[in-house]
């Protein structure tokens, strides 16, 4: 299996790009998450990739960190999310809002994601919310503070909001927008702030 690229980057678009590997090309697919984090072309890069072979395909999928390419292993073992979709997840929202949404078992935002449905979106808390869990005690993080805070503090913002007379769905987008953006790293002050523009 190819573990990882390490070459000139001879070509970047947002969905691909073309690494030169010792004058060998490789055509490897990115998500936005990685394109972003990839400089100008001609540029010495490294990408953790995953080889994926299907009886009429073989597609490599690169990633600029490991830990981007780990959650993209768990996505794809869940039954009803294949590497296209689990690529779409990664586009939409950061590596922190998926493990957030699903450790917080938000159903809501990871159905946002196109071509999740209502039942993919259970299946997938289901299946990887223990295992996001363990890996954020390993990294230090509590996961129920993780979860409860913004819980907490959607709460809180909803209810203020709802006194000032703003309509509840409307306040529950605008929250939720704002929370996906900040990865919750936000006051409530700047919450109901940001929400009320």
């Amino acid at each position: 299996m190819i573990a990882f690229l390490n070459g000139r980057l001879a070509h970047k678009d947002p969905t691909h790009v073309l690494i030169d590997v010792g004058g060998v090309g490789y055509f490897v697919k990115i998500s936005l998450q990685t394109y972003s984090s990839l400089k100008e072309t001609d540029e010495l890069v490294k990408l953790h990739t995953l080889l994926i072979v299907r009886e009429d395909s073989q597609t490599l999928f690169g990633f600029s960190k490991h830990a981007e390419k780990e959650l993209f292993e768990h996505l794809i073992s869940v039954s009803g999310i294949g590497p296209s979709i689990a690529i779409v997840m990664l586009s939409s929202l950061s590596s922190e809002e998926i493990v957030q949404a699903i450790v917080s078992e938000d159903v809501k935002t990871i159905q946002g994601v196109k071509g999740i449905g209502a039942k993919t979106a259970q299946r997938a808390i289901i299946e990887l919310k223990d295992k996001l869990k363990k890996e954020l005690v390993a990294t230090g993080v509590n996961p129920t503070v993780f979860a409860s805070q913004n819980l907490t503090l959607r709460g809180e913002a909803l209810t203020a909001l709802v006194t000032l007379g703003i309509p509840k769905s409307a306040a529950e987008k605008n929250i939720d927008t704002i929370l996906r953006r900040t990865g919750g790293d936000v006051s409530l002050e700047e919450l109901i702030k940001l929400a009320l523009r």
